[in-house]
């Protein structure tokens, strides 16, 4: 008999982020604690940036699980920039945070005089943070890289900082009982400092992003190496990357031969795309367009200067030809369209064209057209 259990389990990222919120609430108590008892405002600063790593691991835990829920009708792309924007709201709280500690902790400073010397339970505090928010850098930078997801490297650098901030509190406590007050009112600022450039980074990564900024000029040049690797690629334009979360998505232009088949340009964008896939772990999404020319060298098309439709070509060839060619005498019409201008390839069937016809004549009776610009003609 097989026994039917519920699924419960959690992932890796929920497992690893209950660690972090349950070491984030203890060493935040601890510190603010320790703090009061042991008159250091450092120490209070570094717990309250501990307890602001609680309730971001809360943030990291809800934009997570909404960043891997897969695409739908509304989000085509996925939800993979709701966890960017996560990142972002996470750089503003720790900005927001370091200007209320550096404005608290100059008003400290100008008021010295009144300001307590901190005792050795200060020291200790700040080395049991330092360990802990060490660890919890180290396991959590490791799945974030391990899962590719920004907001976790970016939690994980928010744990560093609060180990950083605790050694900074320590030799500001160390510089207070030598006699010099001062000096853990400028750990308590250090701190401030180091959390504000933290959350700038993210902050400023995270709006990259959201308004599409490419990748990487070099990261481009790679992916335009690859394409020419492969068969039939002619030349790459209008390369352009944007991010998504942890992956990019790319849209490409491919110049081919202008006389292949649909499907031949069709297969070859196929390579492509399974090239870069194979080649790119980033790459998430490839858009190929197949051109049979340069269009980024193309002139600024107006209404006037784009040439007819396939209906609207064989209509005027047929009104030029006249008596000499009747609709019924084409077999087939292909048509290439390069430079703004046309070149059509006719097959007529030569037993129902004018013995007396030939290609000069038939070409020399359309020139008139201005869309034209060459015509080849083959009898059957």
């Amino acid at each position: 008999m097989t026994n039917t259990a519920t699924k419960t389990d959690l992932n890796p990222t929920q497992k690893l982020l209950i660690k972090s919120a349950v070491v984030d609430f203890l060493l935040g108590a601890l510190k603010v604690l320790v703090g009061i008892v042991a008159n250091s405002h450092a120490l209070i600063a570094d717990g309250i940036h501990s307890l602001s790593d609680l309730a971001t691991d809360v943030m990291v835990w809800f934009f997570n699980q909404v960043g891997m829920q897969a695409p739908d009708d509304d989000h085509p792309y996925g939800h993979a920039r709701f966890e960017t924007f996560g990142t972002f709201v996470l750089g503003v709280i720790l900005i927001g945070l370091a200007a209320l500690l550096i404005y608290d902790s100059v008003d400290r400073l100008m008021n010295i005089t009144t300001v307590e010397v901190p005792a050795w339970p200060a020291l200790a505090a700040a080395f049991i943070s330092i360990l802990a928010k060490e660890w919890l850098f180290q396991i959590t930078k490791k799945l974030g890289e391990s899962t590719s997801s920004k907001l976790l490297i970016a939690n994980a650098w928010h744990h560093r900082s609060d180990a950083l901030s605790s050694v900074i509190v320590m030799i500001g406590v160390l510089g207070a009982q030598f006699g010099y007050a001062w000096f853990e009112m400028l750990a308590a600022i250090g701190v401030a400092l180091m959390i504000a450039q933290i959350g700038w980074s993210l902050t400023r990564q995270s709006v990259d992003e959201l308004v599409d900024t490419a990748a990487s000029e070099a990261w481009v040049q790679s992916i335009t190496e690859h394409i020419r690797e492969v068969e039939g690629v002619r030349g790459v334009h209008s390369l352009r990357t944007r991010r998504m979360g942890p992956d990019v998505l790319a849209d490409i232009h491919l110049q081919v031969n202008p006389a292949i088949s649909v499907s031949e340009g069709h297969h070859i964008g196929e390579w492509v795309t399974r090239t870069l896939l194979e080649n790119f772990n980033e790459l998430n999404d490839v858009i190929v367009h197949i051109d049979a020319e340069d269009d980024e060298e193309t002139e600024p098309r107006n209404k006037e200067l784009i040439p007819p439709l396939r209906r609207e070509v064989r209509n005027q060839l047929l009104a030029a030809w006249k008596s000499l060619v009747s609709e019924d005498d084409i077999e087939k019409l292909t048509l290439h369209y390069l430079n703004n201008r046309v070149d059509a390839e006719l097959f007529l069937t030569r037993e129902k064209v004018q013995d007396d016809i030939d290609r000069e004549t038939l070409k020399d009776a359309a020139r008139h057209l201005p869309w034209l610009n060459r015509v080849s003609v083959w009898f059957g």
